[in-house]
């Protein structure tokens, strides 16, 4: 027979607004795991910009390009995604709707840390109202305002910038490439087959299909085309 938690335990696990004793948000911890347990997501900078290189759970008879995980948001950023690619989906609409705003208003492209920061905040609201979930994704957001700049935002809200990061399940395996192998002064060829390397440590299983790979490179947002992949990927599958 299954034991059920006690009920004041249960109130802590189902509600959003209430911390537990323990200072713990249980939702957001769960929003986490679903963040672990989705395929693994790598970014890297380099001298002129930003790599983005995402694995998708692909099915044999699924079309690969209905899997979006990396994303176009403006000329000069993209999204790599990892969680609920649903929420994802939301969350890029939103950032291009921003990055939008801000060129019509400004006549100028968005800044790239006032975007995330726009992202993190709308996530941190939803760790505060009650009869809401938090979002069960964290993006990667690449961009180029000058100099290159990689953030992570997390189901919290949190913002981070890194240098080169990985999120997902095969994250720890990659995060371990990426610590003993980046270094800073990478081309934008050598930091494409690092990420790569770092995603093929966490996604043991890639294949052709199942890769996606794009870049910020001098301002511009490009997503690689499949005859490039193929090219690239030939030491990896």
């Amino acid at each position: 027979m299954e034991i059920q938690p006690p009920m004041k335990q249960m109130g802590y696990d189902r509600a959003i607004v209430v911390f537990s004793p323990e200072g713990r948000m249980y939702q957001v911890e769960y929003a986490r795991k679903a963040v672990e347990k989705a395929s693994t997501v790598v970014g890297a900078t380099f001298t002129n910009g930003v790599v983005l290189t995402a694995a998708r759970s692909i099915q044999k008879l699924l079309v690969p390009e209905s899997v979006e995980k990396i994303s176009k948001v403006d000329d000069h950023i993209g999204i790599a995604s990892c969680g609920i690619l649903a929420d994802s989906r939301i969350l890029v609409d939103y950032a291009r709707v921003k990055s939008q705003v801000n060129r019509i208003t400004y006549s100028e492209p968005i800044e790239i840390s006032a975007l995330v920061k726009d992202i993190c905040d709308r996530k941190q609201r939803f760790t505060q109202m009650g009869g809401i979930r938090p979002y069960g994704v964290t993006l990667l957001v690449a961009g180029m305002d000058g100099t290159p700049h990689l953030y992570e935002t997390d189901p919290s809200g949190t913002m981070r910038e890194w240098r080169a990061h990985a999120v997902g399940r095969g994250s720890k395996d990659a995060r371990k490439v990426l610590m003993e192998e980046y270094k800073d002064g990478l081309t934008k060829e050598k930091a494409t087959e690092l990420a790569l390397k770092a995603l093929k440590s966490g996604e043991k299983k890639l294949t052709l299909r199942s890769v996606e790979v794009g870049f910020v490179e001098n301002g511009k947002f490009k997503l690689m085309d499949k005859n490039e992949l193929k090219e690239v990927m030939k030491k990896f599958i």
